[in-house]
């Protein structure tokens, strides 16, 4: 689902090719998503404690542990909700938490699973807190809690439901209420991928789309992927088209630069987005420091958007800072726009004192 918790709101951010949000393209090209976890590239440590879970599971025949994996979007939570079900050969059952309105659309899902069935809800920080409140027994005693009527015709009904796994999904860990983090037996962070992980993403990609691939031309890629599988194989498909219209078909470094180059996406993986939120920063503040708020109506943009979808990779990048006074543009963003910082540009030194942000 288009979210503005995913950066799908309308506005610069929206249909960025470098956007780590999931679009109907994105979904429907399974072609892509690995289905075993001996295929899923990364995430060493998250794919060591759930192969071990798994396999563990599976020895003693009962449900898996309850998982909740989180971190930014584009790095294969999803897609590990799917690879679990399959290893443990059981169905798996998808929603999200803006789908989930009532207590009663949980009870309605739980009651029509199978045993050790696993139930993936994405975005599971959307849950309403009403029908959070129906999972807790749910997960820990496999039994649901409900109020049927209201005022003094109302009785509480019991319902018992067969083992299960929920796994959930977010990109905002703190918006989990500690009651139902608390109740996860398992919780992995994914974290960006290295260059060298990505290129391992694409090669696999590049054989499932029957293109040809040159190991520069893959490396040229994975660097401007910023860290992200989703955006990796984005960039792919449409370096691809590039590829077959004025290059025989074959991805080269040199038609891989020109490809990403006619989209505007730099060496860094950057677009015209990012450079302009940083030269509103860099050139409107002075590098700031500027609040967030301030800092998104200078871009036209949503707060939630900046700090979403534009910020975590200029972060990782040390291109920006985020501080007790406000966003702050570091000395590397000002050299990568061709600037050099003035003297009256912030003190580095005194960015993390006490202050608004």
């Amino acid at each position: 689902m288009t979210t503005p918790e995913n950066g799908g709101e309308e506005g610069a951010a929206a249909g960025r090719v470098i956007d780590s949000a999931e679009t109907e393209v994105d979904s429907h090209d399974r072609a892509l998503r690995p289905t075993r976890l001996d295929d899923f590239v990364g995430q060493s440590s998250v794919h060591e404690a759930i192969r071990i879970a798994v396999d563990a599971a599976k020895q003693r025949d009962e449900a898996l542990d309850h998982l909740l994996l989180y971190g930014p979007p584009g790095l294969g939570k999803t897609t590990l909700a799917r690879i679990v079900a399959r290893e443990l050969g059981v169905n798996l059952r998808p929603t999200s938490g803006p789908a989930i309105q009532r207590a009663g659309d949980i009870a309605a899902i739980l009651t029509t699973m199978q045993t050790h069935d696993v139930l993936f809800i994405d975005e599971i920080h959307r849950v309403p807190r009403s029908a959070e409140e129906v999972l807790y027994s749910a997960m820990e005693d496999f039994r649901l809690f409900m109020m049927i009527g209201s005022g003094p015709a109302a009785r509480s009904v019991q319902l018992s439901v067969k083992p299960f796994t929920l796994i959930g999904a977010t990109t905002r860990y703190a918006m989990i209420s500690p009651p139902l983090r608390d109740r996860f037996g398992m919780v992995q962070r994914l974290d960006f991928y290295s260059t060298g992980e990505l290129e391992q993403v694409i090669v696999r990609s590049a054989e499932a789309l029957e293109v040809e691939l040159e190991p520069a031309g893959a490396r040229n890629l994975a660097e401007r992927a910023r860290g992200t599988p989703r955006i990796a194989n984005r960039l792919l498909r449409r370096v691809r088209d590039y590829a077959e219209v004025r290059a025989d078909g074959i991805i080269t470094d040199s038609v891989a630069d020109a490809a990403l180059r006619g989209l505007r996406v730099d060496e860094l993986g950057l677009d015209e987005h990012d450079r302009g939120l940083l030269r509103a920063l860099i050139e409107g503040f002075n590098g700031g420091p500027v609040g967030l708020d301030t800092l998104a109506a200078a871009v036209a943009e949503d707060a939630d958007t900046v700090m979403d979808v534009y910020e975590p990779y200029l972060i990782q990048l040390g291109f920006l800072a985020r501080t007790p006074r406000g966003r702050v543009a570091m000395p590397a963003a000002w050299i990568h726009l061709g600037l050099t910082p003035t003297a009256s540009s912030p003190d580095q030194g005194t960015l993390f004192e006490t202050g608004s942000g």
